[in-house]
């Protein structure tokens, strides 16, 4: 009896909202993936100080800043 009308707005909208469900669903679960790694113990340690290898002597900043 009542026939439905999808016009192309409606369609991208359906189509935003799929795929940002799919997103949230993806990095909802790598982030609840990565806190059991952790907590297990079984993620890989990474070294956060990269700049630790670095040795930077002091007159060679002041050269810099002249």
């Amino acid at each position: 009896m009542y026939s439905l009308y999808f016009d192309p707005g409606l369609g991208a909208m359906i189509i935003q909202s799929i795929v940002a469900a799919v997103a949230a669903i993806l990095l909802f679960s790598k982030n609840i993936m990565y806190k059991v790694k952790v907590f297990l113990g079984m993620d890989k340690k990474e070294n956060d100080d990269l700049f630790d290898d670095i040795n930077v002597k002091d007159s060679d900043t002041d050269k810099t800043s002249k």
